[in-house]
């Protein structure tokens, strides 16, 4: 037993001020600990089985002295009872521990998640919509609630408020925050269905998409304009106008252009290979390069440092917005992307080149899966006479022919 020292007052205890440790009494193995710095703490020295123990009991003067005896007899009987006091903490912060590993709030997981996938996804623009909109309408409901306590609730609190007037945006909102808590229950942090799941669950509740939302096609050159069209484009100086001009001439989407390099084009087989990760839909492009192109092609510098066929005036990638900004300057109501709907046009109302070969050379993955899986190459020959035949008519060469009488 603990030599059982002289029973201090409280006006004893406050007057202890050199570092030592000093029994107080009232209870066997109760000391106050003075440290250096005017630290003082409540310390419990006793014995549980053959261990030496020492029990914290909390600092002084925010524990008192009669608070702190207190503490001393409740651990007291605790040994007596057979409870460790230092193992009952251990096993309670080992349990707080287990807890926090299971806890996530959605910010964190949300951060979690886009750190997993951001490598897979094709371009900074698109990584930086994932944390822009999540910030913007997401955390201020949501992000600081733990994921396995979202309910459908907090989804409707979050996408109602901008579902009508801003559903585009929603709809991605949506499929963002049920990709995090898909991820969050694979993980553990959550049981139970995806609230924010759109079938069976969401649809019930909110309007549909198509039934709100004013489809807006990309503003495109009508396929009769065109030549007129590029005849003007071609007396355009600066790169800008070069590569909104193979854009046209190829049919293919402006980001594709813009990181277009010089090792993408055999210049023997007169063909651009778009690799997998800058298209759209994974999977290499081949595009058959037409003697307008190649004409275009043989009129650029060759910058070895980049490698890029329409590298900026002052280097680098070609800005997505210069070639907006030269169509708005040629006072033409259309966007680079436009082209493609031109092109797709153009191929229905003018020739006779079937459907799935103008998908083909507008990258775009067949509606049949069946055709889609018996289809193994990419027709490049046959699209490559499409294509030849498309730059003619943009240089004004091929007449206009109603489609029933093109052979």
């Amino acid at each position: 037993m603990p030599r059982i020292a002289k029973q201090l007052t409280a006006l004893e205890v406050g007057r202890l001020q050199e570092p030592g440790n000093y029994a107080v009494g009232g209870v066997p193995g109760l000391y106050l600990y003075v440290n250096e710095g005017d630290g003082r703490s409540w310390i419990l020295r006793t014995v549980v089985g053959s261990k030496r123990r020492h029990v914290g009991l909390g600092g002084y003067p925010a524990v008192t002295l009669a608070a702190a005896r207190d503490k001393a007899r409740k651990v007291r009987e605790d040994i007596e009872g057979g409870i460790d006091p230092i193992e009952r903490k251990r096993a309670v912060i080992a349990r707080l521990q287990a807890a926090r590993a299971t806890e996530k709030t959605f910010e964190e997981a949300a951060s979690a998640y886009i750190a997993t996938h951001q490598d897979s996804w094709k371009n900074a623009k698109h990584r930086a919509q994932w944390g822009s909109t999540l910030q913007t309408y997401a955390y201020p409901v949501i992000g600081r609630l733990l994921v396995r306590d979202i309910t459908q609730a907090h989804i409707l609190q979050t996408l109602e408020p901008i579902w009508r007037e801003k559903n585009e945006t929603a709809v991605r909102l949506r499929g963002r925050i049920e990709s995090i808590l898909d991820w969050s229950t694979v993980r553990g942090y959550r049981e139970g269905n995806n609230p924010a799941q759109w079938k069976g669950r969401l649809d019930k509740l909110l309007p549909a998409p198509t039934k709100i939302r004013t489809v807006t096609h990309q503003r495109a050159v009508p396929f009769l304009e065109m030549p007129a069209f590029m005849t003007d484009l071609r007396s355009q100086a600066g790169v800008a106008a070069k590569a909104l001009e193979f854009t046209a001439l190829t049919a293919a989407r402006s980001g594709e252009v813009r990181f277009a390099s010089w090792g993408e084009i055999d210049l023997e087989a007169n063909v651009w290979t778009v690799p997998a990760a800058r298209m759209k839909s994974g999977r290499e492009h081949r595009v058959p390069l037409s003697t307008a192109c190649l004409s275009l092609l043989a009129t650029l510098p060759r910058k070895p440092e980049s490698g890029l066929i329409f590298e900026a005036p002052r280097g680098g990638v070609l800005s997505d917005m210069s070639m907006t900004v030269l169509m708005r300057r040629m006072e033409v109501d259309a966007v680079p992307h436009g082209f493609r709907s031109t092109f797709r046009d153009w191929i229905g109302e003018c020739t006779n080149y079937p459907r799935d070969l103008a998908e083909q050379a507008l990258a775009h993955a067949l509606e049949s899966k069946v055709e889609a899986a018996y289809r193994r190459g990419d027709a490049l020959d046959r699209r490559r006479e499409m294509m030849e035949a498309w730059a003619d008519f943009c240089a004004g060469v091929q007449p206009v022919l109603p489609r029933e009488e093109h052979t």
